[in-house]
């Protein structure tokens, strides 16, 4: 007989049996529950019987001393106990709704006579009493007859409790029986069900079928789902089942290694993807700190276990300085000399604390964790450095991964210098060359972009000229005239600061633009500049070349006039200080007011 045909007739007759056992156990309740209701009416009828013959008692005392003392409450207790003793009999007539047999029956029927032959005497007494004959009505409660009545009842009573006694003990028993038979029979078969369950997984595991063959069945449709997360135990039995085994085992390792090579493929493609994005942003970027942005950016997803900072080498090529970190890196400091990075010195990526194999650099200092310097070069130049750094409790990917981080530090190394070459072509276009001021191509751009977009916007003109200019070329050569043109860019940059934009706009003269200044406020601004300009002496080659002084002339838009006629007026109002004697501030609304005046006199 084959193995499934077995199992089936054991779960066929396990479900027989175990529907036996379970009918076996509802009957056993049920017989348990007729003990139940029979142990109910016992305590039921005893109760009612023990408070019939009570009451009774109450009542004749309450009797007797009413005909003794003549108090109203124990006529009125009489009368309730009364009340109370036909409900009880009332109550004991219903017994033959719980099964009373014939004697109980007869029983009842002699209480009731005896409770009503009592009830009689007693109402007599009373009555007999309530007319004045109170010797009468002692002597009939107190009398043999009430005792012969009293005691008549009470026997009773006790003999009806006897027969419903033996009656409910009779059922107790019989359903009890009944109750124990019927558990005993369910309990059998539950056991016959479990030794039949038994047998029949001990024959199943003794032939050691069924379960590799279930085992694996499901094995094999994970498999086939292509999930080889699912555990193969290897059996190295000798048979078939074994061999079915074995082949599994070698499915199972060849689709891991499939699925592994999948993911580094697609990780692999993913880094790419990253990195051709990053490029392409990079080329996109118009300041360094936007370079800075798309690197931080981008350079978490490409490597997630590596921490890192972006550093530019400074204009005098001694410091680097931080200009985007991501992951919070913990080791390299946000500035340090380029002598401290032997990435730096050596032209070359270094990693350091790698298993202690090669010296540390000294901007990281001694440290478990390892980091990576890789130097960022464009043309053959060094301009600034990328460095890498694990994160705790991950490994450091930077040796597996350092064709992609050469790679991104050779583009954004490209891109870096880009930007600063394109800051120096922009410098070289807007700036004058001595001075390092804004030149008057710049100028004229901001009053025509002013003028355009913000008519409305107040706006300040300074046109600064140097006095006497040609007498420090003369008397002390043209370096020395640079140096006064350099002495007052400076102080005009000191004055200005953030407030607005200084230009050279032509020689020795210069412009500067307020923006959101009134003429009040750039005049001010114009006499601070002059009076310090004015009280520094200033010397050149061991040389002292004397105080130098500025004319200034002071415009203002829209108030003033619009913003075409700006530079025009301020010339206006510089021409006026000069001719009034020089290292004078004159305001271009003053010059207005004295031509107004001159033509009104004329």
């Amino acid at each position: 007989m084959r193995i499934n045909e077995i199992t089936n007739w054991a779960y066929g007759v396990t479900v027989v049996l175990t529907v036996l056992s379970g009918t076996a156990f509802i009957l056993s309740a049920g017989s348990a529950n007729q003990e139940r209701i029979a142990v109910e009416e016992h305590l039921s009828l005893d109760e009612l019987s023990e408070q019939l013959a009570l009451g009774a008692e109450e009542r004749t005392d309450e009797a007797r001393l009413y005909v003794m003392r003549g108090q109203d409450r124990h006529l009125k207790a009489f009368h309730d106990k009364e009340a109370e003793e036909q409900r009880l009999e009332e109550a004991i007539k219903d017994i033959k709704a719980l099964g009373a047999s014939d004697a109980e029956l007869a029983a009842l029927v002699e209480v009731g006579q005896d409770a009503e032959a009592l009830d009689q005497l007693e109402n007599a007494a009373i009555i007999a009493y309530q007319n004045g004959d109170r010797a009468g009505a002692q002597e009939a409660l107190f009398g043999p007859e009430h005792d012969r009545l009293q005691t008549g009842l009470l026997e009773t009573v006790t003999r009806f409790r006897e027969l419903v006694k033996a009656r409910t003990e009779t059922a107790v028993a019989l359903a009890q029986s009944r109750s124990d038979w019927w558990g005993l029979a369910a309990k059998t078969m539950l056991a016959v069900t479990a030794a039949l369950f038994l047998g029949v997984l001990y024959f199943v595991l003794k032939r050691r079928v069924a379960m590799p063959l279930t085992r694996m069945t499901g094995i094999v449709t994970r498999l086939a789902r292509q999930d080889y997360a699912v555990e193969v135990p290897l059996d190295r039995r000798r048979d078939e089942i074994g061999e079915m085994n074995q082949a599994i085992h070698i499915f199972r390792e060849n689709g891991l290694e499939r699925d592994r090579l999948d993911a580094e493929r697609r990780a692999d493609q993913l880094t790419k993807d990253f990195i051709l994005q990053m490029m392409h942003r990079l080329q996109a970027c118009q300041t360094q700190g936007e370079l800075a942005d798309v690197v931080s950016r981008f350079a978490p997803q490409i490597f997630p276990n590596l921490a890192g900072q972006l550093y530019v080498l400074n204009d005098s090529r001694t410091m680097l300085t931080e200009i985007g970190s991501w992951l919070d890196p913990q080791l390299s400091a946000t500035s340090f000399p380029t002598g401290a990075c032997w990435g730096l010195r050596r032209g070359r990526p270094h990693l350091s604390n790698h298993g202690h194999g090669d010296i540390p650099c000294q901007h990281l200092g001694e440290s478990d964790v390892a980091g990576l310097c890789i130097p960022l070069t464009a043309q053959g130049d060094t301009i600034g450095l990328l460095y890498f750094e694990e994160r705790p409790d991950h490994d450091m990917a930077a040796e597996s991964s350092r064709l992609y981080l050469e790679l991104i530090a050779e583009n954004i190394g490209l891109a870096v210098a880009n930007l600063q070459l394109r800051d120096r072509l922009t410098n070289l276009a807007v700036r004058d060359a001595l001075t390092g001021l804004l030149n008057r191509r710049r100028l004229d751009e901001t009053l025509a972009r002013h003028g355009r977009d913000l008519p409305d916007r107040p706006l300040a003109c300074l046109m600064l000229d140097i006095d006497r200019f040609k007498r420090f070329n003369d008397e002390f050569g043209h370096d020395s005239g640079d140096i006064v043109m350099q002495y007052v860019a400076q102080m005009m940059l000191d004055a200005v600061g953030e407030a607005g934009t200084c230009h050279r706009f032509g020689g020795e003269e210069f412009t500067i633009l307020l923006p959101d200044a009134t003429e009040t406020a750039a005049f001010a601004l114009a006499e601070r500049l002059r009076q310090k300009i004015a009280t520094t002496p200033l010397s050149h080659g061991g040389r002292i070349l004397g105080l130098v002084s500025v004319s200034i002339g002071v415009a203002g838009s829209p108030v003033g006039g619009p913003v075409s006629t700006l530079v025009t007026r301020a010339d206006a109002a510089l021409l006026e200080a000069k001719a009034g004697g020089r290292n004078q501030t004159v305001l271009a609304g003053a010059v207005k007011l004295a031509d107004q005046a001159s033509r009104n006199s004329a």
